[in-house]
């Protein structure tokens, strides 16, 4: 009888095994194939897209040179954007709620499909309400984005910046975290092409170009700025990244080569003439079908929405959403799928 169990156990193994070996062949000729330029829309959709991945980036160098990667990457990237934000066309208060409104009242949500994705857009009508809670002082593990919204006494919120994401670890920030008024971290020199994105002491949402600062430099301009709270994500284009930060400045809408960016999931933030500030939230990467959003469906999303200025966050595995006890939108990691990953960091609404 044992051996009868044994052999049908190494027979199933066997098969498993086999299947296994095969659609790993199948995935690395399809690859291959697609890099190969036999289908030059999804080729350039491919690399487009795994640059900007955290952990799979090396599956673009596979199949193709540096130099194939960076033709593709310069075709399908966003111009610049080099405006400065003018707090003058942010009014905060110019939309003012009924006599009496209650804190929900304050935040609408609402669901807004996608071809490519879904997404949770939630607008907080006051932008004081909005703020970044960390786990700070930082440590070797962060934690759920639930966990940070209720530890701080708010009520929503989303992930924010740049961390260590390896093996989910989660505990210590990229670049530059400010939290009400305090300076937490500030290694602008850790990543190239830092964009520093938060509010000032006026509620009004800032996008500045940290590239090239020093740390001290980096102090006096958030002093200048009265900036009170903010994180840092990366503005860059080539064959080892592709990423972007800067959606609309002023008014102004971001222009794209190409597709200007691959699909993914994302977390982007804005802020209308009235000061209601826009969180935006998208899935992709498979989950529920979908593959995720491009640098234009957020521009195109928070143009619709009133954004007069709007960048994108960090995005992937990290996007996330949680509002009034539930998570609106989880991570897309199948061990994650009714939470978050562990962050270190996010911007909450109190």
């Amino acid at each position: 009888m044992g051996k009868t169990v044994g052999r049908t156990l190494l027979r199933t193994l066997a098969v498993l095994g086999a299947a296994t070996a095969a659609l790993a062949l199948t995935l690395v000729i399809s690859l291959h194939m697609i890099c190969a330029g036999a289908f030059p829309a999804a080729q350039q959709m491919f690399v487009t897209t795994i640059l900007e991945t955290g952990q799979l980036k090396f599956l673009a160098s596979w199949f193709l040179s540096p130099e194939e990667i960076q033709e593709i990457v310069d075709k399908n990237s966003m111009q610049a954007l080099d405006a400065d934000v003018d707090t003058g066309l942010i009014q905060v208060g110019a939309q003012t709620g009924p006599s009496g409104s209650t804190e929900q009242a304050d935040i609408e949500i609402v669901e807004v499909p996608g071809a490519t994705y879904t997404g949770t857009m939630m607008i907080v009508k006051d932008p004081s309400r909005v703020s970044l809670a960390t786990i700070y002082p930082w440590r070797e593990k962060g934690i759920p984005l639930d966990e940070l919204v209720e530890g701080c006494g708010a009520v929503a919120g989303i992930n924010g910046g740049l961390y260590d994401s390896t093996n989910n670890s989660g505990g210590r920030p990229y670049g530059v975290i400010v939290s009400n008024g305090e300076i937490q971290h500030n290694r602008p020199y850790e990543w190239p092409g830092l964009v520093l994105i938060g509010f000032t002491e006026d509620d009004i949402l800032q996008i500045i170009d940290i590239a090239g600062m020093t740390a001290k430099e980096v102090e006096v301009l958030i002093q200048e700025q009265r900036i009170r709270d903010a994180v840092t994500f990366q503005e860059e284009a080539s064959d080892a990244n592709n990423h972007f930060v800067q959606l609309i400045i002023n008014n102004e809408a971001r222009e794209m080569n190409g597709r200007g960016s691959g699909l993914n999931p994302r977390t982007a933030i804005g802020q209308r003439a009235d000061g209601s500030v826009l969180l935006f939230v998208t899935d992709g990467r498979g989950k529920s079908g979908h593959l995720g959003a491009s640098s234009g469906d957020l521009i195109a999303v928070m143009q619709e929405f009133g954004a007069v200025n709007a960048a994108n966050l960090d995005g992937g595995s990290s996007s996330c959403m949680y509002y009034d006890g539930e998570y609106l939108m989880t991570s897309v990691t199948f061990y994650y799928s009714n939470s978050s990953w562990k962050l270190p960091a996010g911007f909450v609404v109190h």
